[in-house]
């Protein structure tokens, strides 16, 4: 039976379940098939992910590890098919049986020359983008993270850390990002290390609500999870006071449950920050499309037509050439990883045709 108790489907609502009632009953229709389609299951939540396998939790008591599925050992599987931390699966004793479909994802173009995507957090309601307010602080990093959770479809913040330190501009550090975070997403300067001043989070982190934070080594985000926390459970270490650079101190990703009864994922400190392909630029730059609209040809470049609303907008200081430059990088490395995940698409498909192995074989005399 897919039913499960009132004290188990509350269980899971305690580690981020999204939905009221039984599993059997989830608001969406994909899972409530999923789950029918495998009788004699229950749902979990992938709470840690290691190259070893992963554990799993079906509420707030610790995880144990589970049996992933026979084909998630091939190497040829694309890594986001596999469950990533925040996942829901279902479970037939110690044993993953299926992956049920995810909500939102949060992705990036995995470092090397071969396309491949690896998912950082998925099934996430937030993604808090934590940046410090010492050199860690850059705009144009902080614009590639905001471009990667707008593609999988969490709500961005970004937080500020480290407000507390001499030479902290906090006020310098927000008009940066005007442009860059827009007037939707919010920024919000902290002292990771203060309750009070973390409190200005509390918003995001709701009961039910599950959160991942997102960061370069050494923002913050293992202190900020501490404060949060109210106890000393992630290992910190100070950055290098000669270029501030941090240390990884997070080795892996974890689902721990928040007092505020919100759900957080921790993850590793992340230095590249490569595109899927699956992005939407024009939604991260909102203001420099509006200005290509007004350019006189409709094709225009924008860089030495007549009538370019854009080239005007920056020798008119409205538009900076940094935030320029970055649209054309990421718009032209988004362009890039889509051609590559398109050909990728391709080669999948033309190996599922049926015979198509043997008759390559044939072709070129292989028995």
């Amino acid at each position: 039976m897919n039913s499960a108790p009132p004290e188990a489907a509350a269980a899971l609502r305690a580690i981020g379940w999204p939905f009221e009632g039984a599993p059997a009953e989830a608001g969406d229709p994909r899972w409530r098939e999923a789950i029918a389609a495998h009788p004699g299951t229950r749902p979990a939540r992938v709470v840690e992910q290691h190259r070893t396998g992963y554990l799993v939790a079906e509420g707030l008591s610790a995880g144990f590890s589970v049996e992933s599925p026979p084909e998630w050992q091939r190497a040829t599987l694309p890594p986001e098919q596999r469950a990533a931390v925040g996942d829901w699966v279902l479970l037939e004793g110690a044993r993953i049986v299926a992956l049920l479909p995810r909500r939102t994802v949060i992705k990036r173009g995995a470092a090397g020359e071969h396309y491949r995507q690896q998912v950082i957090a998925a099934n996430v309601d937030v993604v808090l983008v934590v940046c410090g307010l010492n050199a860690d602080f850059n705009p144009r990093r902080i614009e590639r993270y905001l471009l990667l959770v707008r593609g999988g479809g969490a709500e961005p913040v970004v937080v500020l850390t480290k407000a507390d330190k001499p030479g902290a501009d906090v006020d310098a550090a927000l008009a940066a990002l005007a442009d860059v975070a827009g007037a939707e997403v919010p920024v919000l300067a902290v002292n990771a290390k203060d309750r009070d001043s973390v409190a200005a989070l509390e918003a995001w982190l709701r009961p039910g609500v599950s959160a991942v934070l997102v960061g370069s080594s050494g923002a913050g985000k293992s202190t900020l999870t501490n404060t949060l926390l109210g106890s000393e459970r992630m290992k910190t270490a100070a950055v290098r006071e000669s270029d501030e650079r941090g240390r990884h101190t997070t080795t892996h990703r974890a689902l721990i449950p928040l007092p505020s009864g919100a759900c957080l994922i921790d993850t590793p400190g992340m230095r590249e920050l490569k595109p899927t392909g699956e992005e939407d630029v024009a939604e991260s730059f909102v203001d420099i499309e509006a200005l290509a609209e007004q350019c006189r040809f409709r094709d225009c470049s924008h860089a030495r037509e007549p009538g370019c609303a854009v080239r005007a907008a920056i020798e008119a200081s409205e538009l900076s050439p940094q935030r320029f430059a970055s649209y054309l990088k990421l718009r032209d490395e988004v362009a890039g990883a889509a051609g590559k995940l398109a050909h990728r698409k391709a080669q999948n498909a033309e190996e599922k045709v049926p015979g198509k192995n043997k008759r390559l074989d044939d072709k070129y005399g292989k028995r």
